[in-house]
């Protein structure tokens, strides 16, 4: 954010406890004292109100980022996102565009509540007119960030509330990932593993666990939801003839659904099995911590669906 502040001075941040806190999660430390009050802007609990004072100013020029202290509060302002982001460039006839970035921290933590455990990504993916992506590596989460801020559409970045202690390699300068690009991050014959964000990592641990039991599975992070990598997706299923698809969402309706649609009217020929999902369970998310485990995608489910969709069910 810093470095795309320094590009753009249209570019600013606004929301709950970015400023003088320097975000709840200390995303925006120095942020404030580096750029000021008219740039890192402190905002009352009323996420629909700031929600709506972003698209305004995005609107007439500016390129606002808003961060939702959490994706789940951005409920508040769905009304906001759905029918004034999603829609203005449509409904002017391409006069208007709205290029803001709203994003936060996204899905599970550890036991926040039922109510603080939503992954919204399905809800949001399902607009047409926004853009969605959820990183799993720090370097996607600077180089989508970059992308975000420089694309003339509304772009929602979910940030996986659990990876922010994940260390990693994150290039220096000018560092873009393109939006609606998957990436390979390990290579394999036998099945295709998609995730995204948090569930990367656990498909990662997966197939780590499948290679000592003879399965060589290839792990794509999606990066992006909407728009949807469908040819790095299909070339690898084309490869391995099997797909998993591993997210943290519900089942009904979720990212996974769309991409099994997608993959077996593409590849249908390349199938040899079923695509099959390993999700949350259609539960509201416990506050018990073990059962909260139990409820989220893990390593051994992975596997075991991995195994199921080979015919080599664990007995």
């Amino acid at each position: 954010m810093i470095e795309e502040m320094d590009r753009d001075d249209r570019v600013f941040l606004m929301g709950e406890e970015v400023g003088h806190y320097q975000g709840a999660y200390k995303v925006s430390e120095g942020m404030l004292e580096k750029f000021g009050p008219k740039r890192v802007i402190d905002t009352p609990i009323a996420e629909a109100g700031f929600a709506g004072v972003g698209i305004g100013a995005a609107i007439v020029g500016l390129r606002p980022i808003i961060e939702f202290m959490t994706w789940n509060f951005s409920a508040v302002a769905f009304d906001q996102i759905l029918n004034n982001a999603a829609k203005m460039r449509q409904m002017s006839g391409g006069q208007l565009e709205c290029p803001i970035v709203f994003r936060g921290p996204n899905a599970s933590a550890r036991q926040v509540g039922s109510q603080h455990s939503h992954a919204m990504e399905h809800i949001y993916a399902h607009v047409p007119g926004l853009k969605v992506v959820a990183p799993a590596f720090p370097a996607d989460a600077k180089g989508l960030l970059k992308a975000a801020v420089r694309d003339d559409n509304p772009v929602l970045v979910m940030e996986s509330e659990t990876l922010y202690g994940f260390k990693g390699d994150v290039p220096e300068g000018e560092h873009v990932v393109a939006l609606g690009k998957a990436q390979i991050v390990r290579a394999g014959k036998d099945i295709t593993i998609a995730a995204y964000a948090r569930t990367t990592h656990v498909a990662l641990e997966a197939a780590a666990t499948l290679e000592r039991a003879g399965v060589s599975a290839e792990v794509v992070d999606l990066r992006s939801l909407r728009p949807l990598d469908d040819n790095t997706l299909v070339a690898s299923v084309e490869r391995t003839h099997r797909l998993v698809v591993v997210h943290e969402g519900w089942p009904y309706g979720g990212v996974g659904a769309e991409i099994a649609d997608r993959v077996q009217r593409l590849a249908f020929d390349a199938l040899d099995g079923p695509i099959l999902r390993v999700t949350t369970l259609d539960v509201p998310m416990p506050y018990s911590a073990k059962l909260e485990l139990a409820c989220m995608p893990q390593p051994d489910r992975v596997v075991a669906t991995v195994l199921r969709a080979l015919g080599r069910e664990q007995s």
